[in-house]
């Protein structure tokens, strides 16, 4: 049996997309009346980075798909440095590595917030914590992934037994459950996502490829609005269903990003 990914079956078998559905009225400028007569048809194809954050502003928060350097949306990064707003507080696993990424708004100083789980060799986001310029939150990368799941769920809060007995544990609920002990851990939600993916249409329907899917379909639907920075925009029907990994309505704007160099963070040889 076959899903189906987004929209209905109109009286004459065809595809019929919901109206308006996950769509930023007024917002798109690529909207159009469909070739049926319809007075309207879903298009959330936005001409590039730019355009498709136009409504970012100060104090917003931002879900950042990628892990390392792979799958990360780095023309909406490079957007957001552009634009110049500020005060911002992302979630995102690492926050950049190797001087790229988020990296790129650390040295700006545009975050004032940083949510991650493994920050490690991020020398310049530990210098700015350390010198209080930026807050950082840090947690398992399990209870980071799965509070992001909650958040798109609709799932306020839940309990996890990862961190008890850590500092991980410190002000936060515990209860017991058949003689275990457990933390209460809240659900994570952001006024915006950024995503990155392989393969996108107009409706919004995201295919990823290999690793680079890591943490983008679990944000793309934990946030207000889901922007998706895609490698190819593909026409409506090239996309198995059965393949669609994020089904349109969670996803509010797709632009194609440039092609960009596959960067190698650490690259090592054994000897033979």
């Amino acid at each position: 049996m076959r899903r189906v990914v987004i929209g209905s079956l109109d009286s004459a078998g065809g595809r019929r997309p919901p109206p308006c559905c996950g769509h930023d009225a007024g917002m798109n400028p690529g909207a159009h009346p469909d070739s049926s007569g319809r007075p309207y048809s879903v298009n959330k194809i936005f001409p590039n980075a730019d355009a498709a954050l136009n409504d970012l502003t100060d104090g917003a928060s931002v879900m950042v798909g990628g892990f390392g350097l792979c799958g990360v949306p780095e023309a909406l990064i490079e957007a957001v440095r552009r634009k110049g707003t500020n005060n911002l507080s992302f979630i995102s696993n690492n926050c950049g590595a190797a001087g790229r990424g988020l990296v790129l708004l650390l040295e700006a100083n545009q975050l004032a917030r940083v949510v991650a789980s493994y920050p490690g060799e991020n020398k310049l986001l530990e210098k700015l914590v350390r010198e209080g310029k930026v807050e950082l939150e840090l947690m398992p990368q399990g209870t980071f992934v799965e509070r992001i799941r909650a958040g798109g769920a609709g799932i306020a809060a839940f309990y996890t037994p990862t961190g008890v007995g850590t500092v991980a544990a410190e002000g936060k609920e515990g209860r017991e459950f058949d003689g275990r002990a457990y933390l209460l851990e809240h659900a994570l939600r952001a006024d915006f996502a950024f995503v990155k993916a392989w393969k996108g249409d107009r409706w919004g329907n995201l295919v990823y490829r290999k690793t680079a899917r890591n943490f983008n379909p679990v944000m793309a639907t934990a946030a207000r609005v889901t922007i998706a920075e895609v490698e190819q925009v593909v026409e409506l029907g090239a996309l198995d269903p059965d393949s669609v990994v994020t089904p349109g309505i969670y996803v509010k704007r797709v632009f194609q990003g440039e092609r960009r160099e596959k960067f190698i963070e650490k690259r090592s040889a054994h000897r033979r």
